[in-house]
């Protein structure tokens, strides 16, 4: 290798081994989990990635696994990188699964303003059970972004994000909705954070999986529910039905 090409690799090598790898922490809504490490030289550098996770890794929902929410670095201490929420996405495969033939895609995009000013690009998605005409898609697309922006304008930005992924926003839309036609399911198929607002209060409860019910008491079995017992011996038939033992001394005839 040419003494300069060796310079250049040598070059390369030492700004890498330059750089620090900083954890990066989910926000309090998330209980600052850790979602994984980045490398920088300087914490300037850091500001403003963007991270991923799904939410089965963060609440350990199983059932959240095709949501992916993504993270904003916005704030380095030390080597610790903070996050905020910066929107959410769905996967693919699961988008593609909602949308079979015969069945009438409505895609929509609205612009919401929380009531702690967070301004979030959200874009919902209803499918319906059959084939739907254009003046029904313009009627739903109406109720979507009506809908949106008066629960937005009620919630703090942790509220909406918690709504948002257990599914409660898109059930309250879909509730509304079928009034004007039979829907198969309405889902937030994408949102991103426009503008950040108020930082959430930091004893906020966190977005954690929902309880499981506890499961049913069961009732005491009876012992045939039980492995079956040994079979009882048969007493003995009474003495009097056996012929009695000879006394000594005497003969048996």
């Amino acid at each position: 290798m040419p003494p300069k090409q060796r310079a250049a690799a040598k070059k390369v090598k030492d700004k890498w081994r330059a750089k620090e790898w900083y954890k990066l922490y989910a926000p309090d809504m998330f209980s600052k989990m850790q979602l994984g490490e980045s490398p920088s030289d300087t914490p300037e550098g850091l500001m403003g990635r963007i991270t991923e996770a799904t939410v089965q890794d963060l609440t350990g929902d199983f059932s959240k696994m095709h949501i992916k929410i993504k993270f904003k670095v916005h704030e380095v201490k030390g080597l610790d990188a903070h996050t905020i929420f910066y929107g959410h996405d769905l996967t693919s495969d699961y988008v593609r699964r909602l949308t079979r033939r015969k069945r009438t895609k409505t895609d929509s995009v609205v612009d919401v303003t929380t009531k702690d000013g967070w301004e979030i690009r959200v874009k919902p998605m209803a499918v319906s059970e059959q084939r739907i005409q254009a003046s029904q898609e313009t009627a739903i697309r109406r109720i979507m972004v009506d809908d949106l922006k008066r629960i937005a304008s009620d919630l703090t930005i942790g509220e909406f994000v918690r709504m948002l992924i257990m599914g409660e926003l898109a059930k309250k839309i879909s509730d509304a909705s079928k009034i004007i036609v039979p829907i198969k399911r309405i889902e937030i198929r994408r949102s991103e954070v426009t503008r950040a607002g108020k930082m959430p209060e930091p004893g906020e409860a966190p977005i954690m999986a929902p309880e499981e019910p506890p499961a049913p008491e069961e009732p005491e079995a009876e012992p045939a529910a039980q492995a079956p017992e040994a079979p009882q011996p048969t007493p003995a038939p009474e003495t009097a039905e056996q012929p009695a033992a000879p006394a000594e001394g005497e003969k048996s005839e």
